[in-house]
């Protein structure tokens, strides 16, 4: 890429004398630009600038660095012009850091002037700065054109640019300063100026023109269509000197555009025009002129979301063109490019784009109104913009007021701690301009209107005119065809007016309520659907049907649509809700939804009275048919109700026949038209959300799986869970129970209420549970069938990849090549492709191509050192002329071993030999060896051997061999038994050569006479003619002394003025490879069948064989591809490690250390890459940056991805490369051709910089520069080593207006120059641009930056490698593909987790993140059409989604889970996601256990805060129902599913706690004889299947069996459950439910960084106990307590197998929610580590918190923040909490009875007394606490003297109740089981009110009690893990199942767990 700034002539108007003698300019600028001199002076530091002067100075201080050797006075005067700058921009030095910055360069300048004085060479300034710049403006002249042609010119050009761009500025401020009429003449010298500006990818200044990308056709013909600026009016009515150069300048001047956004824009334009176009035209002579198909193409993907919002609120669009076609299209562009630049400018509006579509609405009827000249009617005057004027002043009258809404609303969030409907999000602003009423805020807009307004009212007052009648929405119409809609209303007001609006208009058609119904109402026929079909399954189990037919007997009948009673019961819930929920959003919704709401819930009402009524009445009334036809239906029969019921269901009838005619529904949600939006007034008319339906196929797929999935959950749940119950239910009725173990509340409730909800809640959650379950199940199934179908796993095993491989070049052919003009469009190959073609001239040349792709990614996986030296020369492929011939000589791996396997075979042959060519072959690997072994022998003696009569001889050996062959006579002429000598000695000479020294001629000579005389005596049978040959030379010169000596030794030798032999060997890299590769050949044997060892080089080989195969679209040339763009946003996140990082061993071990350790092949092949031995040896050579780059691309930084994404680059220059090159060219090799070809190097550079960019969106950049953070030299490091890279960052400046210090914010972006960053692009935001999440906040800031018709999102944890950027621009055509009714929107890819191999945790998350992206996203996406924007890498449809919101949400909380959110908007706004897998993409996991469980806890709060989102509501009520079933089950669904599981176990078992303990069970044992009732052991089995991680299981072991085979995913899967992946798994589930269910109650929802560390560290006990003691470890105890509680009480299990069997899956979950975090911790059982973990949990406990002490310091700050989701709770939320909390009190009110101190006493005295105890107890430790405050420091010993006399007494106490009421030790267990749970109920209810305690005493006795609860619960937890940690065997074993995937890979995991201690 080129970086130029073309250098203007200035303007002078001192009269000075001509310049004394002339000077060379290439000298001075030659050793200038070299830096050669010796004595050079210190710099001045230009990075650490002040960041208010930085974007002013910065510059001038670079080009006084860089010219301060040759020309020292010029760099002082850049100094003093940087110092006047400085203080003329704050004279008071008010900023930070100025004052300092400003005394030190004023110290550097005075010390300076007189130094540089002397040395000046000029008599005046003045003239010293204008030589100096004539010879820099010379020096550009003469090489300018050279640019993109010489490499070696580039960095002294670049150099000459810049400092003659900056000498110019300096020479103009000094001419002006000494002649001030220079000041008239300001203008046209600032003119000149502006062709300093640098630029991005398009130099459209100038000097760009001779650049290589700027001499592209289809650039040329877009530049010249925006510079077409016939027609525009003038430029005098703008005020503005001189023409308009160009459509954006025009726009610029009218509506006061900034700069920077202009430039941006123009670039933007005419990158797209270019690219659309030239894919456009197919004709020559077309593509000369820019097409009006591409402007329309534009036109319509920019303005279709524009022309939808207007014809949906009934307005007519303004984009209004010219009848004339010529102006047509500039009218065209001009509406364009304002979109774009009021896009470009619009900052935090991006994510409103409704909000940009009014903005751009009354904006382009200005424009119309000033290009036709139009008059205002009212004024009489020409149409002028509302806010024309100043280069700001679109941002401060349009842009600022609407942000500063955003902002001050976002406020009102509080971080996410207040209710959101109390403040407006992004949406919520956004959906306002869904409603005509947006039309009120008028043109210029009203500030005092109501939406302007951000403060509640507490009375809010009526809204006036806010429901617009017809008449007015006529009237409106009526202005908008007259093009009038400018609304005068009042003066132009400013946001800062005092004067506002006054009523806050509350949310927008949506209120995120934090409400469990809402899951209820988002799918709430779901739900309707479940309970009515559980309800119909009920009423068929208990008639006892026998025959499905019994169903039409007409009493079942009836009573089975007695279902549609609860269905009108449930619609008016549904309605009630859709009331409740929208009430704070009754201001803003219009009339007709609200009279929508009234009639539904009416009619719901109405139902809810008639069907139960006519059910009531008309009960066994009936009037009945006979059938005549003899049908099986003989009779039927029909009541009022049965026809109340037909009536009832004719709109779902309706339904139901659209649902089958999609087009039809399409149509009518679509239409406008006013009859259809009275049909569909059971749904609000919304924007989003019309038209989603999908093909008629695509709804039959998806209607056919979910059938299945329905049908078997439905039989399971009727044969298994719900007919087995109904017996056991109806004796339980009739049981009459009268005895009850306790003090029964409610005596009289008949039936046995309670026993039956007892037994029958556990059935019926795990009945809306297990849906989940068999989705799971069918995923499996059908993920399966479609990878199968898709070729996955095609190619597994090197085995595979090696008999698969000769037909890999005819796949590439068909996949990555394109095709040819003449052969038009490659026929592509079904599931059977053929595999024998007859190949044409254009098929040999794609074999040359193959061969050169695929040694670029040999070399590629080389660079990365997954492979080594010799496993490149095995895997390599030779390039020769013979590859157009369709000759290819296959890599040594392939045809390793097939040599010697030849030689055998051959030796030991008897037979003929047609039988042995045969045998040979057979096997083609082998075949191939031999031929080219043989045909190189020969190419190499042929060099090497260069006198005649030895030429002779080895040709007429040559000729007899082939002699033989033709005549099938080889084993009869020679013997085959010698060969294995003959090649040993071939072996010898072959290395002999490689080594080429001069001193082993004599051994050449020796080997080559050996080989002779082995083939003459021993091989060939008669050698005759080759003596005859010797003997007649012999004879002939008998004369020669030379000949008088015996005939062997004179062979070969060298006479004194003649050699035999050509050695040394030629100097040639393709002879030497030759020879190499036939050493190899010879000498390699089965070890080259384990090439390449490295399991990642394997595994990527493998896919990238295997995708080729797949059905990817055919690749377009690179000139005809689609454009795109990758954006990376990064925070905080490491660049690059530095050394301190890599070599400090703080905690545990090194980075370096570890990464040696982990991959010891990568850092052998890397040392030897580097030709180190080791680390030292790295040191001591100064490659310390080699060694930073390898630890850093294998741990998760930014450089990592960065490397990955400029594969792209590569990829694209290679591919254009191979798409012009000729065949001279392919066989010199891309790299040559790229080393030596300028002129073909630059052409490729074009390319890849017109269809590729990547833009790293750096958020703390500035900040991080200017603070001097390494990793802001890191990153500036990366765009030098990749100049495509930009860097974009959010700038905060402080500025001084009116004397007073002002925060400024601006958009910057970055390129790397001259080894400094470079400014490009710099665009004033309207304020901090972080208002809502900060994800998404930094893509939407930076996306502006990107270009293309794509947008890749990488997140900064990803890789990309380049054999699968070959595969992007097929990816990319995808776009073009029609996916059922419309294009694709968003294109999913497949994701390699890449840090699977660093523990068995890591291992796990791998395989269950493989299995997601994998055969879980190829359903949705196919056939289930319900996949969505999970993260990363998906490739966005970029003009799609920049005119609808962006490419994520960003709103505070609620988008916590922002990616998410873009695929829920894009089909809303009916786009198409897919998913692809014939590419991948790498991505790093998290590794730790507390890592993870921040990961799940992170995206658990997000699906909390999706269910409560407007976009899963709209989804779940717009879609049908089967696509609405898959859209549940895949994104809230799992995870309530989860939820709903774990409750089902809670269920259960205070289900049977309540039997127990009431006394219940016992008689239910007794008369009923009930034991163990199935349904329940089904139930808890089936919540198991969740709890274990079965559900994740199912899919990971298809997937793997697919890609690995079904035997390697068995045999992980089995490793996997050793390993512990259940404990695991039931572990994460904790955490899953934990914070999904208490987000939705309370809130809290947040961004959890998990750090995404590389080295596993060790845990401390404290740590782990802060994380998980309320998500896991009280729930843990709870569950074990309840175990305990059922197993001491009950009886109806009489052995304890049976009780084991029905509850292990509880025991297991308990004790993994207990201990889990301790298993997984590395040295969790090391002694050391236990002794310092129970110090440091004492000191944590013990310490007070308060005000500044951290959570991770103290005990009492941890507990106030984790009640924090409390404080900030409803107090509906508040009650449910106290409601749950009295669970616990249940264990004392039934256990009380049970003691035998009650004596079986009943009485409710008994729980009173219980009561008093626990109040006693509670007093004896107040006292205690009070006298330990008071006592303890001066009264000790009398304090231990009451403390011991309050012991005697409770003993003395305890001893007289167990004499006198019997009290026994068992009495004592049991009132701790009782009275634990009590005190913890209290805590929980005493949080619950902690804003009514929080000032008394009982909330200072609250935190004690809750303080010595968690010590308890820490020494119990404590205490077994010391005691293992006693037993040494178990540290080893953790460590063996902790790290087992390492020790397969055989690696050194004790020295890392040890490393500390064994360096020291």
């Amino acid at each position: 890429m080129a970086h130029e700034i073309v250098v203007a002539e200035p303007i002078f108007y001192d009269c000075e004398a001509h310049e004394a003698g002339p000077s060379s300019s290439s000298i001075t600028i030659s050793s200038r630009i070299d830096h050669h001199s010796h004595s050079v002076p210190e710099p001045f530091e230009s990075e650490r600038v002040p960041p208010t002067l930085a974007a002013e100075i910065q510059r001038f201080l670079r080009v006084a660095n860089l010219v301060e050797i040759d020309e020292p006075r010029v760099a002082f005067l850049c100094r003093v012009h940087a110092f006047e700058i400085a203080h003329n921009m704050d004279k008071n030095s008010s900023g930070r850091g100025v004052r300092q910055f400003k005394t030190s360069l004023l110290q550097r300048l005075e010390q300076d002037e007189e130094t540089t004085y002397r040395k000046r060479k000029e008599k005046g300034d003045m003239s010293e700065l204008r030589r100096v710049y004539r010879e820099y403006k010379e020096f550009i002249v003469k090489h300018g054109r050279t640019f993109a042609i010489e490499n070696s010119h580039r960095e002294k050009l670049i150099n000459a640019c810049a400092i003659a761009s900056v000498l110019f500025e300096v020479l103009k401020s000094i001419t002006i300063a000494a002649n001030p009429q220079a000041l008239a003449n300001r203008e046209s010298a600032n003119k000149k100026s502006e062709f300093f500006v640098p630029y991005n990818i398009l130099p459209l200044d100038l000097g760009g023109i001779q650049q290589a990308i700027m001499q592209l056709t289809e650039i040329k013909v877009a530049v010249a269509a925006v510079r077409n600026v016939r027609g525009l009016p003038s430029a005098q009515d703008f005020q503005k000197h001189g023409a308009f150069t160009d459509l954006f300048d025009f726009l610029q001047y009218c509506f006061g555009f900034q700069e920077g956004n202009v430039a941006n824009q123009r670039e933007h334009l005419i990158l797209l025009l270019a690219n659309i176009h030239i894919r456009k035209a197919h004709k020559q002579t077309s593509i000369l002129k820019l097409e009006d198909v591409a402007v329309d193409d534009l036109m319509r993907k920019f303005f279709k979301n524009y022309t939808n919002w207007c014809k949906f609120l009934r307005r007519k669009n303004n984009i209004r063109l010219p009848y004339v076609k010529q102006e047509a299209q500039q009218y065209k562009l001009l509406y364009l490019g304002l979109y774009l630049l009021i896009w470009g400018e619009a900052a935090n509006l991006r994510f409103m784009p409704e909000c940009l579509c009014y903005i751009f609405h009354h904006m382009a009827s200005e424009l119309h109104g000033m290009l036709t000249g139009a008059v205002n009617p009212m004024t009489w005057e020409k149409i002028m913009p509302a806010y024309g004027g100043g280069s700001e002043s679109f941002l401060n009258n349009v842009v600022t007021p609407i942000y500063t809404v955003i902002r001050e609303e976002a406020k009102k969030n509080k971080n996410g701690t207040t209710d959101h409907s109390t403040w407006r999000n992004y949406d919520d602003l956004n959906e306002y301009f869904w409603s005509s009423d947006c039309f009120q805020i008028g043109w210029p807009m009203r500030l005092d209107h109501n939406f302007f307004c951000t403060k509640s009212s507490s009375k809010p007052k009526v809204k006036k005119a806010s429901v617009s009648t017809n008449a007015e929405e006529k009237a409106e119409e009526k202005e908008e065809r007259e093009g009038n809609e400018d609304e005068e209303i009042g003066e132009k007001t400013t946001v800062e007016e005092d004067r506002g609006p006054e009523e806050w208009l509350g949310k927008s058609n949506f209120v995120e309520m934090r409400s469990f119904w809402q899951i209820f109402r988002s799918f709430d026929r779901m739900w309707c659907f479940f309970i009515l079909s559980l309800q119909a399954m009920i009423i068929m189990a208990c008639y006892e049907l026998e025959s499905p037919l019994q169903l039409f007997d007409t009493g079942i009948f009836e009573d089975i649509l007695s279902i549609f009673i609860t269905s009108s019961i449930l619609k008016l819930i549904q309605a009630t809700l859709d009331i409740a929920f929208t009430w704070k959003a009754r201001k803003t919704m219009e009339y007709r939804e609200k009279i929508r709401q009234v009639v539904k819930l009416v009619v719901a009402a109405i139902w809810t009275i008639v069907l139960p009524t006519c059910y009531a009445n008309s009960r066994r009334k009936y009037t009945c048919f006979s059938s005549n036809y003899g049908s099986w239906l003989e009779e039927w029969c029909l009541s009022s109700y049965m026809v109340a019921v037909g009536v009832y269901m004719i709109p779902n009838a309706v339904d139901m026949v659209l649902f089958f005619v999609p087009a039809v529904r399409k149509y009518i949600e679509t239409s406008n038209w006013r009859i259809f939006t009275i049909l569909a007034w059971t749904q609000p008319r919304l924007y989003v959300g019309r038209g989603m339906q999908e093909s008629q196929v695509s709804v039959l797929k998806y209607m056919l799986f979910w059938i299945l999935v329905l049908l078997s959950k439905f039989c399971f749940s009727y044969w298994f869970e719900i007919k087995p119950l109904i017996g056991p239910t109806k004796k339980i009725m009739k049981i009459g129970v009268k005895n009850y173990d306790w003090h029964e509340l409610f005596p009289k409730v008949q039936s046995n209420a309670g026993a039956i909800v007892a037994v029958w809640a556990p059935i019926v959650v795990v009945y809306f549970m297990d849906t989940q379950i068999w989705y799971s199940v069918f995923c499996t199934i059908f993920g399966g069938v479609y990878g199968i179908l898709h070729h996955l796993g095609e190619i597994r095993t090197l085995g595979m990849l090696r008999s698969r491989f000769h037909t890999l070049p005819s796949a590439f052919d068909a996949c990555l090549i394109p095709p040819s003009s003449k052969n038009g469009k490659k026929k592509r190959r079904g599931f059977f492709h053929n595999r024998f073609h007859k190949e044409s001239d254009n098929d040999k040349k794609s074999v040359a191509k193959f061969v050169l792709v695929w040694n670029q990614v040999i070399n590629s996986i080389r660079s990365e050192d997954l492979i080594s030296n010799r496993e490149v020369d095995l895997m390599t492929i030779p390039m020769s002329s013979d590859l157009f011939s369709g000759i290819v000589r296959w890599p040594v791996f392939l045809i390793a071993n097939k040599f010697s396997t030849a030689l055998s075979i051959a030796r030991d042959f008897v037979g003929k030999d047609e039988v042995l060519v045969r045998k040979i072959k057979k096997d083609k690997c082998m075949y191939y060896a031999v031929k080219e072994c043989y045909e190189s022998l020969k190419y190499i003696l042929e060099i090497l051997i260069v006198r005649d009569l030895e030429k002779r001889i080895i040709s007429l050996i040559v000729n007899q061999i082939e002699e033989s062959l033709e005549k099938s006579s080889l084993l009869e002429d020679f013997r085959m038994t010698e060969l294995p000598n003959l090649r040993a000695k071939f072996v010898e000479l072959l290395e002999l050569l490689v080594e080429g020294n001069e001193d082993q001629y004599g051994k050449v000579v020796k080997v080559l006479q050996d080989i002779l005389e082995i083939i003459t005596n021993d091989t060939m049978i008669n050698s005759s003619r080759i003596l005859e040959l010797l003997f007649s030379t012999q004879q002939m010169d008998m004369d020669s002394p030379y000949f008088c000596r015996r005939i062997e030794p004179q062979l070969f030798e060298s006479k004194s003025s003649e050699s035999s032999i050509h050695f040394p060997w030629p100097d040639s890299a393709a002879l030497n490879e030759q020879i190499k590769r036939l050493l190899l050949l010879l000498t390699v044997k089965d070890s080259a069948l384990d090439v390449p060892t490295n399991l990642e080089a394997r595994r990527r080989i493998s896919f990238f064989s295997t995708s080729l195969f797949m059905n990817m679209p055919s690749a377009p040339k690179v000139q005809h591809m689609l454009s795109f763009s990758v954006l990376t946003p990064h925070y905080m996140e490491d660049v690059n490690f530095s050394m301190k990082e890599l070599l400090s061993s703080q905690r545990e071990v090194s980075i370096i250390f570890y990464m040696q350790k982990i991959f010891p092949d990568e850092w052998k092949n890397f040392l030897e890459r580097m030709g180190c031995a080791s680390l030292d040896g790295l040191k001591e050579e100064g490659k310390e940056e080699d060694l930073r780059n390898w630890a850093s691309f294998r741990g998760q930084t930014l450089s990592r991805t960065v490397r990955g994404m400029m594969y792209y680059r590569e990829a694209l220059k290679l591919q254009a490369f191979l798409d012009m090159a000729e065949d001279e060219d392919i066989l010199e090799g891309y790299d040559t051709v790229e080393r030596d070809n300028h002129i073909l190097t630059a052409q490729l550079d074009a390319l890849a910089d017109l269809k590729f960019t990547y833009v790293v969106s750096c958020q703390r950049f500035g900040s991080q520069k200017s603070s001097g953070d390494p990793r802001a030299k890191d990153m500036i490091d990366l765009m030098l080593r990749y100049p495509a890279l930009r860097i974009a960052y959010v700038e905060e400046r402080e500025v001084i207006v009116e004397n007073k210090l002002q925060k400024v914010y601006s958009s910057v972006l970055l390129k790397g120059v001259n080894g400094f960053d470079q400014e490009i692009y710099r665009i004033k935001l309207p304020g901090p641009p972080e208002i809502g999440e900060g994800k998404p906040e930094n893509q939407n800031h930076a996306i502006i930056f990107t270009r293309g018709e794509a947008l890749q999102t990488i997140d900064m944890n990803q890789d990309s490698y380049l054999e699968e950027a070959f595969k992007m621009r097929n990816l990319l055509q995808e776009f073009l593909r029609c996916q059922g009714r419309r294009p694709p929107t968003i294109l999913g890819l497949r994701e390699h987790i890449f840090t699977g191999s660093v523990s068995s945790l890591a291992w796990f998350m791998s395989y269950q993140e493989t299995s997601f992206v994998t055969i879980g996203q190829r359903l949705l996406a196919k056939p289930l059409r319900v996949r969505f924007h999970y993260g990363h890498p998906d490739v966005f449809d970029r003009i799609f989604h920049i005119t609808r919101g962006g490419i994520s949400k960003a709103s505070k909380t609620i988008n916590l889970s922002e990616d998410v959110f873009a695929g829920f908007n894009s089909t809303l706004r009916r786009g198409c996601i897919t998913y692809h897998e014939y590419m991948q993409v790498g991505k790093g996991r998290d590794v730790g256990l507390n890592q993870i469980s921040k990961f799940e806890a992170k995206v658990a709060n997000g699906n909390s805060e999706q269910t409560l989102s407007r976009d899963i509501y709209r989804l779940g009520r717009q879609f049908d129902f089967f696509r609405m079933l898959s859209c549940y089950f895949t994104t809230i669904g799992f995870y309530f599913s989860s939820l709903m599981s774990v409750i089902g176990i809670y269920v259960f078992l205070y289900g049977q706690l309540y039997l127990v303990l009431s006394g219940l069970q016992k008689a239910l044992v007794i008369e009923a004889r009930l034991q163990n009732i199935e349904s329940l052991e089904t139930a808890l089995a089936s919540q198991s299947f969740i709890q274990l991680g079965l559900l994740t299981g199912l899919p990971m072991v298809m997937e793997i069996g697919l890609e690995k085979g079904f035997l390697t995913a068995l045999k992980d899967f089995v490793l996997m459950q050793l390993q512990l992946a259940s404990v695991f798994f039931t572990f994460a589930l904790g955490t899953k439910i934990h914070y999904y269910g208490r987000t939705i109650l309370h809130g809290g929802a947040k961004y959890r960084p998990t750090g995404r560390k590389v080295v596993v560290f060790h845990t401390s006990f404290t740590e782990n106990y802060r994380l998980y003691s309320r998500s896991h470890f009280v729930k843990g105890f709870e569950l074990l307590l309840l175990l305990i509680v059922y197993d001491l009480f009950r009886r109806s299990y009489e052995s304890s197998m049976a009780y084991v069997l029905i509850t292990y899956s509880v025991w297991f979950m308990s004790i993994t929610w207990l201990f889990a975090p301790f298993l997984f911790n590395p040295s969790g059982f090391s002694w050391e580590k236990i002794v310092d973990d129970w110090k440091d949990w004492n000191k944590w406990i013990r310490l007070q918190g308060g005000i500044g002490i951290q959570q991770d310091k103290s005990w009492h700050s941890w507990w106030i923040d984790e009640q924090a989701h409390l404080h900030r709770s409803g107090k509906f939320s508040r009650l449910i909490e106290i409601l749950l909390s009295l669970r616990f009190f249940l264990y004392q009110y039934g256990l009380v009875y049970h003691l035998d101190i009650s004596q079986q006493s009943k009485n409710v005295l008994v729980y009173v007394l219980s009561w008093i105890v626990i109040l006693a107890v509670f007093l004896l430790a107040k006292v205690v606490n009070i006298g330990r405050k008071k006592w303890s420091a001066k009264y000790q010993l009398w304090f231990r003297l009451f403390k011991a006399i309050l012991f005697v007494l409770v003993l003395s106490i305890i001893i007289t109740l167990s004499r006198i009421c019997q009290l026994s030790l068992m009495d004592l267990i049991v009132c701790c089981l009782a009275f634990l749970p009590t005190g913890w109920g209290l805590i929980m209810i005493a949080q619950a009110v902690r804003p009514k305690i929080e000032d008394t005493g009982l909330w200072d006795f609250t935190r004690v009690l809750a303080k010595a609860y968690d010590y308890g619960m820490g020494v119990v937890l404590f205490a077994p893990i010391a005691i293992l940690a006693w037993l040494p065997i178990i540290s080893a074993f953790q460590t063996r199942f902790l790290f087992n995937e390492a020790f397969n890979r055989h690696l050194q995991i004790q020295p890392i767990l040890a490393g500390k201690r064994k360096k020291k």
